[in-house]
């Protein structure tokens, strides 16, 4: 689901996550933060992003983070493994325990000695310190085989509307950006569902006028059969 709002502040995952509960997964915006108190949500992070601050200070402390990057690239090989194999719930729980967990367990007693040893204000620094003060989050998906190691699937899946971004510059308004957000979901559930998108709409198209409203939801992808 693709939800738009006029500004990036905390009103706007306040009001959509109100009556959420679960796992709630997302880089370190700080707009976040304040869910991880709340009993029913489950705040887990992105090592995608932990490993970007590594990346930054490749330069200048290049031992550091090469090292930090070469343990999680062996994290990211068990993932791998698990999407290669189609691994069960129980397998993947299993190679994260066996595997990953020692991983993550030398990685925490290593980012704890380590920030002794450099600067807050360097760029391993901060590396360290934003990775050490989300350790919990950071290390929450191996506990329950639904979960991802990072959050790039959302990535992925928003790229395409930041590139059309880029290209169009703007929506008209902000109700034609909230159309957009909406547009952009029914696509994002087709994918999701392997329905072509234009096949669905010119279908939804000739049949939505003479449907009953308790009938309009079997025109959504994940109820969708052709007419």
């Amino acid at each position: 689901m693709f939800d738009y709002r006029k500004g990036r502040g905390r009103e706007g995952p306040r009001e959509l996550l109100v009556n959420f509960k679960g796992y709630l997964q997302s880089d370190g915006y700080p707009v976040y933060d304040k869910f991880e108190h709340r009993e029913e949500i489950t705040s887990v992070g992105c090592l995608a992003h932990a490993r970007r601050y590594f990346e930054q200070a490749l330069k200048d402390h290049k031992e550091f983070a090469e090292y930090f990057i070469k343990r999680l690239q062996d994290l990211y090989a068990v993932e791998q493994r698990i999407r290669d194999e189609k691994s069960a719930d129980e397998i993947i729980l299993q190679l994260r325990k066996d595997i990953s967990l020692p991983i993550l367990n030398d990685l925490e007693a290593w980012l704890k000695e380590t920030i002794m040893q450099v600067t807050p204000q360097s760029s391993i620094g901060k590396a360290v310190a934003y990775s050490l003060s989300r350790w919990k989050k950071l290390t929450a998906y191996v506990n329950d085989a639904l979960l991802e190691i990072d959050n790039n699937l959302v990535e992925n899946a928003i790229r395409p509307t930041v590139i059309g971004r880029k290209n169009y510059l703007f929506s008209g308004s902000h109700e034609g950006a909230e159309r957009s957000a909406m547009i952009y979901s029914f696509i994002g559930s087709c994918k999701m569902n392997g329905i072509n998108p234009e096949e669905w709409l010119a279908d939804v198209l000739l049949r939505i006028n003479d449907s009953k409203p308790s009938e309009l939801h079997t025109l959504l992808p994940n109820y969708w059969k052709k007419g």
